[in-house]
């Protein structure tokens, strides 16, 4: 009950129309074309079929428009949490299966098996509890996907366990059908030696499974590090699951070029004012103009629509007109000051935050290492007061 209370408020909230529409004060632009782009490159570069993984709201770029503009490139979705797989479905996603990447708690089994989702287990108890629930409300054998650990430490049947015994356990459930074998690089971007011997366990793992009666047709273990550093990862697995570099972000720097940027994040400039020598500058007073006379623009935009607050005294830039104009001070909750010195900005200008603007860029990782974090939590990090726009795919 506390479930369907709880998915109702969600779809209530969402439902409200307003009668005016506020202008754009800070959204981020979905390039379409090339989240399209960058699953062909994942395709191409892997030699396998793709499950696209578009948990945390598409890594924060919207979910259901990033799985329209995927359906046809990729064969599954990827999803982390039971939310996000309804939200696809109530979006319309219905003919592509949609994966359960985390494992589930009880609770959550009734709605999986009701919606024909997917999900990834990592125990006979759990496949058993499974296969009991499918006997009493499917009509056909239910899919599950089998998550071997060889690495991650997260979840899934630990190296030792995945044995004659529990293959022939896992063999002889009746309602289930184990359609995947599953398992996660945890470092395929750092540790090369490490990956490497790690397919070649995981290829071992699945020889064991044939041997004792269990044939998956989809084997999956590579991340994005793992399809852009790993060309012999189809040897091992007729799948991948690729998600960062879906958005145009490579973990592996060297083939950042391969990729597309989906995102531009904008916002506009509300102000411009002539600061005096010695005027202070945001919470803290972190800093202090020097110059004679500091043009200084102020933006729409703080911590509160995900930008870092750690930017704060990290020598960050926005582009205005065209030109890189460094952060001042400590970002606020709504609001950023930036240095428009020489710059014949005016308040309405737009001001790019990630992203293209005349010849400059700003990329992702650059904000997330002058921030001190990862591409990663930069994307998911953007709030949902951020507005997505989407270009045409």
């Amino acid at each position: 009950m506390e479930r369907r209370r709880r998915a109702g408020a969600l779809d209530s909230r969402h439902a409200v129309k307003r009668s005016e529409q506020a202008p754009l004060r800070c959204w981020a632009e979905i390039d379409l074309a090339a989240i399209q782009h960058n699953a062909r490159v994942a395709t191409r570069t892997s030699r396998c079929g793709i499950i696209g993984v578009i948990k945390a709201n598409a890594y924060g770029l919207g979910a259901v428009p990033v799985a329209r503009a995927l359906s046809g490139l990729v064969e599954m979705f990827g999803v982390a949490t039971l939310d996000e797989a309804l939200e696809l479905r109530a979006g319309g996603i219905r003919t592509t299966p949609i994966l359960l990447l985390g494992a589930r708690v009880p609770e959550e089994r009734e709605l999986v098996v009701r919606n024909g989702f997917v999900p990834c287990i990592s125990s006979v108890p759990e496949a058993k509890a499974w296969d009991a629930l499918a006997a009493k409300r499917c009509k056909s054998l239910f899919p599950v996907h089998v998550d071997i650990d060889t690495g991650m430490g997260r979840m899934g049947f630990t190296e030792g366990d995945w044995n004659a015994r529990t293959i022939r356990a896992l063999a002889a459930l009746k309602n289930l059908r184990i359609e995947g074998i599953a398992s996660h690089f945890p470092s395929a971007d750092e540790d090369q030696r490490f990956t490497r011997r790690q397919m070649r366990r995981f290829g071992l793992l699945q020889m064991l499974a044939v041997e004792h009666g269990l044939a998956p047709r989809m084997a999956h273990i590579g991340n994005s590090a793992g399809i852009l550093s790993s060309p012999e990862l189809h040897t091992v697995s007729n799948f991948a699951r690729p998600g960062l570099m879906l958005f145009g972000v490579s973990p592996i720097a060297a083939r950042q070029h391969l990729l597309k940027p989906a995102l531009t994040w904008k916002t506009h400039i509300t102000l411009v004012r002539e600061l005096p020598r010695g005027s202070s500058i945001s919470y803290g007073r972190t800093f202090v103009t020097k110059k004679p006379a500091t043009r200084v623009a102020t933006l729409a935009a703080g911590y509160a629509d995900g930008y870092p607050r750690a930017l704060s005294g990290r020598r960050a830039d926005i582009l205005i007109r065209g030109r890189r104009c460094a952060l001042l001070g400590r970002v606020t909750m709504d609001q950023i000051m930036v240095d428009v010195t020489g710059v014949p900005a005016k308040a309405g200008d737009e001001a790019v935050l990630i992203g293209s603007q005349g010849r400059e860029h700003i990329s992702v990782a650059e904000v997330a290492a002058k921030a001190g974090t990862i591409p990663w939590e930069i994307l998911t990090r953007i709030s949902r007061r951020v507005t997505r726009t989407y270009l045409p795919s």
